[in-house]
């Protein structure tokens, strides 16, 4: 298969280099593409000037040589395709967060879509209990994983790690990543800390034993522990679904980038060392953002995009006949949301009309 590069991609992030050999992961990755987005909208604030202190937190997975070139083709519109990942690993630091069962399963799954010119993008959640034909691959051990029909999505980020999560979400969308960004739990609540926390408004109480959180109706600055309650909520709004905490998740994904282009960095060296720091050990990106200088040119190109030119949608489903704690993908209206996407088309309405929601839109604002 003959690979291309874009010609949107974004500076430092290209192909054409010696890629370095996969990274030791010495912390688990966790939740949410808040963390993520933290190191994109700060490099462009002036990530570069402390570079040489942060290359030192970053750890990174060569998804490109894991997975080869069985891939759908890189095609050149300008535009952008960004797998960004969570999971819920219980070890190691990411204890505190509950009990190790075992291997990580990838706990949030967004694809991040940036339109040509780079002014705007969209957002599509995959639900953790979608299930899918999940597509043979290799892990980072180079072991063979069979592929498996009707396998929670989640699962493939257990079996096979990054790479694995990767290859499914292609063979799905048939669209090719062009980057990946996992996201970890600790990292997560020390960068929302050191933001200073971040505002939302609930419209209902939330209280929730499982993510120890407890709101009731009104403004709230939320600080890292409440915030990473808050994305992990699930039994305690709508109706108790993953759909559900994923509308949580996206109002408040929205709520953070707005914290982080009010924050003034610019005017504060200090703070912007200190996210910087903690933005770049909460994040492992893949092989070709394995430094804070290209993560920084990676964010220039980025840094145009504001909270209100981000279109967020959920996969669309329903759940599934067989067992309603599951979900299966709408296949006309999932094809849209994808054809979409290939074609650096806005999704359409269309595609999300009479799928399954949760039922969790506005209770966060």
């Amino acid at each position: 298969m003959t690979e291309q590069s874009k010609s949107g991609r974004i500076s430092g992030a290209g192909s054409g280099r010696r890629r370095k050999e996969p990274a030791r992961r010495s912390r688990k990755a966790a939740v949410l593409v808040s963390g993520a987005l933290a190191v994109l909208v700060l490099g462009g604030a002036g990530l570069g000037y402390v570079y040489f202190k942060l290359d030192g937190n970053l750890e990174t997975v060569d998804i490109n040589a894991q997975l080869g070139t069985d891939r759908p083709d890189d095609v050149d519109n300008g535009s952008l395709d960004i797998l960004v990942l969570g999971s819920d690993s219980r070890s190691g630091d990411n204890g505190a967060y509950g009990k190790d069962e075992g291997g990580a399963r990838s706990d949030t799954a967004m694809v991040v879509h940036v339109y040509e010119g780079h002014k705007k993008a969209s957002v599509v959640s995959i639900p953790r209990d979608t299930l899918v034909d999940r597509p043979k691959c290799t892990d980072a051990q180079g072991t063979a994983v069979a592929a498996e029909r009707r396998a929670m999505f989640n699962t493939a980020y257990e079996v096979g790690g990054p790479a694995c999560a990767v290859k499914t979400v292609e063979s799905i969308s048939g669209i090719r990543m062009d980057h990946y960004i996992e996201v970890d739990f600790t990292g997560f609540t020390k960068l929302i800390d050191k933001l200073g926390g971040v505002e939302i408004t609930t419209t209902t109480a939330i209280k929730d034993g499982k993510s120890h959180l407890d709101l009731a109706p009104g403004t709230h600055t939320l600080d890292g522990e409440q915030s990473l309650g808050l994305v992990r909520t699930r039994k305690s709004v709508g109706d108790g679904s993953d759909l559900g905490r994923i509308q949580l998740q996206q109002a408040f994904m929205k709520a953070f980038m707005n914290q982080v282009k009010d924050v003034g960095v610019l005017t504060n060296p200090k703070k912007l060392l200190d996210l910087a720091d903690a933005a770049t050990k909460a994040i492992t990106p893949d092989s070709e953002l394995d430094s804070v200088q290209e993560l920084m040119g990676f964010a220039k190109g980025l840094s145009g995009i504001g909270s209100q030119n981000v279109h967020m949608v959920t996969l669309p489903v329903e759940y599934d006949p067989r067992d309603p704690n599951r979900v299966v993908p709408l296949e006309a209206q999932s094809r849209q949301v994808w054809t979409a996407l290939k074609k650096d088309l806005p999704i359409p309405a269309s595609a999300t009309k009479d799928a399954a929601t949760g039922q969790a839109d506005g209770i966060v604002r």
